[in-house]
């Protein structure tokens, strides 16, 4: 299997951890001494960089919270002076104040090395050519995506976001082969295609397609691959950790390798904070260890998973994310009962005729009540042997034999939920306009 830098990739457990220990001892030192926000972080839990050796150490390391970047806008957790940055980076705000990341020179290296490693990783190679959805500017995945192909040595289409039409065209035109974009743009995608009389068999020459941005499920990854005749990877990270590149799957599509070269990598009890052995499904917590510009130690990332050390049979051993079960901020609290988006949109899914658009909305009066809408596929909506009621009532009921309550189920027509060209808004709690989400 291809591999961009196959002496790292390949190193053996005990190897990465020595490195590890190593790095993390090196990079607590180097966060203490140069941002005050660890260093009063520290002092509050009376712990001094001299105490972290080994990395059974690594426990006393406080936590980064995702709010610690938002409190310190923009520069507060810097740990070189602005003038040594190259490049910076944000979230949208939409949710208050953004988040801010910075890189170095060095930095910028390190990423590129990072989504050049993932790319190949993938499958994809220097004879592909690749047309990138994602949007480019102070989102990190058009340019991280960008830069990591051109290392590469691909070809790259860098077309963004939006511009549907002109996006199937180029694709067509150019014979593209690598599509780098959001699952639910490439479900839109898909749809798209098939009202134009594209068929991706006959006339699009897709091959690979790297994902991230947004959760997604297995049932997903199928209809995503069957209806766009490629294979679906998933490809991770977070604008905080660099961007996209973290973490992502080879051909074996089981489970996404996580580069211990650069990102020290555990699980917690998400309540308690106690760190949860191999195996064990917790909050991923992420250190970075070679990062320059703002170094994050122990980030709270809330994505829950299980994290695997076995080595996978492409010859890696690095650690694996064994399929993200979801986020814990992106839980929903529905009457008492956990519910993670990903669990329903596995049964929607899963059933023949539901189409790929669905909206789940969670609303309060003296109860909480779960509504769940999906569009019906249209040779199925237009068929005289279809029955809406029933129909309804296998949906609910299926939904129902997962979460283990009951929801509202609405089926609609072909087109009626928006479309959009970027990140889907699948979820909608009106709970939150009225104080009452829990």
């Amino acid at each position: 299997m291809p591999m961009f830098s196959p002496e790292i990739e390949t190193l053996k457990p005990d190897a990465i951890r020595e490195y590890q220990e190593e790095r993390f001892v090196k990079v607590v030192k180097y966060a203490y001494e140069r941002i005050p926000m660890y260093r009063r972080r520290f002092r509050e839990n009376n712990v001094s960089p001299d105490d972290i050796k080994r990395l059974e150490d690594v426990p006393k390391v406080p936590f980064t919270y995702k709010d610690d970047l938002r409190e310190h806008y923009p520069y507060g957790i810097l740990a070189v002076p602005v003038a040594e940055i190259v490049r910076f980076h944000s979230s949208s705000g939409t949710t208050g104040t953004p988040t801010v990341v910075s890189y170095t020179r060095g930095d910028m290296k390190v990423w590129t090395t990072l989504m050049a490693r993932a790319l190949a990783t993938a499958g994809v190679t220097s004879e592909d050519i690749l047309q990138n959805t994602y949007g480019y500017g102070l989102f990190t995945g058009g340019l991280g995506y960008h830069y990591g192909a051109e290392a590469l040595g691909c070809s790259v289409v860098p077309i963004g976001s939006g511009n549907t039409k002109r996006q199937l065209e180029i694709m067509k035109d150019f014979k593209t082969t690598v599509l780098c974009c959001t699952p639910s743009y490439a479900t839109y995608l898909a749809e798209a295609a098939r009202e134009a009389g594209i068929d991706p068999v006959r006339d699009l020459s897709l091959r690979i397609a790297m994902f991230g941005a947004e959760p997604w499920s297995e049932e997903q990854r199928k209809h995503i691959e069957m209806n766009l005749d490629l294979k679906a990877m998933d490809c991770y990270g977070m604008s905080e950790l660099y961007g996209p590149g973290v973490a992502v799957e080879c051909e074996c599509q089981n489970g996404l390798h996580v580069w211990g070269d650069e990102f020290y990598v555990e699980t917690i009890d998400p309540d308690t904070g106690e760190v949860l052995e191999p195996g064990e499904k917790g909050e991923m917590v992420i250190t970075m260890l070679n990062r320059e510009a703002m170094p994050l130690l122990r980030y709270r990332t809330r994505d829950i998973c299980v994290i695997n050390w076995d080595e996978c049979p492409c010859g890696r051993s690095h650690p694996r994310i064994m399929r993200l079960a979801g986020r814990s901020d992106d839980m929903l609290i529905v009457g008492g009962v956990n519910v993670f988006p990903s669990q329903i949109e596995s049964v929607l899914f899963d059933i023949p005729g539901i189409a790929p658009q669905y909206q789940i909305i969670v609303d309060r009066d003296i109860l909480d009540r779960l509504y769940v809408k999906a569009e019906i596929d249209p040779e199925m909506w237009g068929s005289s042997a279809f029955d809406k009621d029933s129909f309804t009532g296998k949906v609910a009921e299926n939904l129902r034999s997962i979460l283990t309550i009951r929801a509202r189920v609405e089926l609609l027509a072909p087109g009626t939920i928006e479309r959009t060209e970027g990140k889907a808004k699948r979820v909608i709690d009106l709970r939150k306009d009225t104080g009452l989400a829990r």
